[in-house]
């Protein structure tokens, strides 16, 4: 009879087998942490190298949606089915307030999304003017932002009186008509000392002090926007309240949940602007201990500018005030690290907002705005910490580099390129697949029909792609589940474009479109 050979033999060798595996495990871990912490900083990157083609051609497209949105009388007009419109807008205040753009696919003017669009244009032409002109689209930015700002000057004729808003939303949202062609009344919104706007006027604040840094070379200009930037500052800074309890009809479409973010992001840029210390001291003192949710990491956006307050003044750590006593600063840069731990996705407190393709998800009104705003960031962070020669940032113990940042930043970019699973572009004009029913009146409307508040309807309801094609319009985006209906142009929670959005992704391209230092100061 046959003897069973034993197993103990093997199973003796399998374990020492295993034990060798982690030793082996444990001793490469080490040498990779070690070489980590060895490794120095990336190398300082030097004047703009040549242009990413995929990103360039984005970001030429990009910009031509301010054209699209532009109100008045359109000098030079480069979008063939627009022409002049609202040329007597603030005529009844003896105002011209006929300039500045349409909110989205209506023909709202609503203050505190377009001055959030002009600080944020401003600051990405800051930052990435340089990258910018590379692919001559410096130039048509300025040009954008200046449109902004002109109307926002006439907007503020007194220093404790804002217009915020033209035109009715009720009325304006009961019509479907080309801009040209409406004939509805306008009326204007106003905050001032009875009827307070901290959040509205702050924002104008900070749009006129980040604009007078873009327009330095114009000194009279310039000094036209800072002298609006510390009166609008000042007013809101005294009259505290929020302009959607001022004003309760305005909360329907643009409700501000606060309007500390707001105070604290105009003092930022008006610290920049001037280098007055009493800004710097204003957010790292009292109010940046009762607004600025120190450690707790926030999404950036038209309604909470905190995580873009933390990442501007995280600038000054990086590449100005090396103060260490500063324990107020050091709390916006250790925030806007935290802001930056929780978007790379394989950190170990990455956020779970996120789709399955990868794409940050936050709300399934006008998805795409978070993620591009997240991404606008982490480039600016990640240049940041190359251009002051900082190798890398700390999450839970985990160290991540500048190009960890960047990668994240490309993720979100290419998703909105096309780079997602309808396999689609979400920026009009883009690629070879983009949505053809987006939700604008002004490109449903064939040039040559002659429409009035009511009759323009079927325009909405047609079946037909629109005729006229909205160029760089970034679309709201993607559900939860990344489908996107893209045959109803009715469907404005996915289809409607916004001015605010396209000023992020023109942010976001600009600093992808090629790689160079950012600028020390920008004074």
């Amino acid at each position: 009879m046959g003897v069973k050979p034993s197993s103990r033999g093997c199973f003796g060798w399998f374990i020492v087998a295993v034990i060798l595996a982690l030793i082996v495990g444990a001793i490469v871990y080490t040498v990779k942490k070690k070489s980590e912490k060895s490794e120095g900083p990336a190398p300082i990157p030097g004047p703009p190298g040549a242009p990413d083609k995929k990103y360039a051609d984005a970001l030429k497209i990009a910009t031509q949606f301010f054209d699209i949105q532009k109100s008045g009388n359109l000098v030079d007009n480069k979008i063939s089915w627009r022409g002049d419109s609202a040329l007597r807008d603030g005529s009844q205040a003896k105002l011209d307030l006929s300039k500045g753009m349409y909110d989205a696919g209506d023909h709202m003017k609503f203050g505190l999304p377009m001055a959030f669009t002009a600080t944020v244009l401003s600051w990405a032409i800051l930052e990435y003017g340089d990258q910018m002109n590379v692919v001559n689209q410096l130039e048509p930015a300025k040009d954008s932002l200046k449109w902004i700002t002109d109307y926002l000057i006439n907007a503020h004729p007194e220093a404790n009186v804002l217009y915020i808003q033209v035109g009715d939303p009720d009325t304006d949202h009961g019509c479907w008509d080309r801009p040209e062609d409406m004939t509805e009344k306008r009326p204007l919104t106003q905050v001032n000392t009875s009827f307070p706007g901290t959040d509205v006027a702050a924002e104008t604040a900070a749009a006129m002090a980040s604009a007078s840094l873009v327009f330095k070379s114009d000194s009279t200009y310039s000094s036209t926007l800072l002298r609006h930037a510390k009166e609008l500052f000042t007013f809101a800074d005294k009259y505290r309240g929020l302009y959607s309890e001022s004003i309760p009809e305005v909360a329907t479409y643009y409700n501000s949940t606060g309007y500390g973010d707001e105070l604290l992001w105009a003092a930022s840029w008006l610290y920049h602007a001037t280098g007055d210390k009493s800004y710097l001291q204003y957010v790292t003192g009292q109010n940046g201990k009762l607004f600025a949710q120190w450690g707790s990491p926030t999404w950036f956006s038209w309604d909470n500018k905190l995580a873009g307050a933390q990442v501007l003044l995280s600038r000054l750590t990086f590449l100005g005030n090396k103060d260490t006593s500063n324990s107020g600063l050091q709390m916006y840069t250790k925030t806007a690290e935290a802001v930056m731990c929780g978007l790379i996705p394989d950190s170990p407190t990455a956020t779970k907002s996120r789709t399955d393709g990868g794409l940050i998800w936050v709300s399934q009104w006008n998805a795409l705005q978070h993620p591009v705003a997240s991404a606008f960031l982490a480039a600016l962070y990640s240049d940041y910490m190359l251009s002051s020669g900082t190798a890398k940032i700390s999450c839970n113990g985990d160290s991540y580099k500048p190009s960890d940042l960047r990668k994240f930043a490309k993720s979100q970019a290419d998703y909105v390129l096309g780079n997602n699973p309808m396999k689609m572009s979400y920026l009009v004009g883009y690629g070879d697949k983009y949505p053809q029913y987006v939700h604008h009146r002004g490109a449903s409307i064939p040039t040559d029909a002659t429409t009035r508040c009511k009759d323009g309807w079927k325009w909405l309801e047609s079946k037909e792609p629109n005729p006229n094609e909205a160029t760089g319009a970034l679309v709201g985006g993607p559900f939860l589940n990344e489908t996107f209906i893209s045959n109803d142009r009715n469907n404005s929670m996915q289809a409607e474009p916004s001015t605010y959005n396209s000023a992020l992704i023109v942010g976001l391209l600009s600093g992808l479109v090629t790689t160079s230092s950012v600028v020390q100061s920008f004074t």
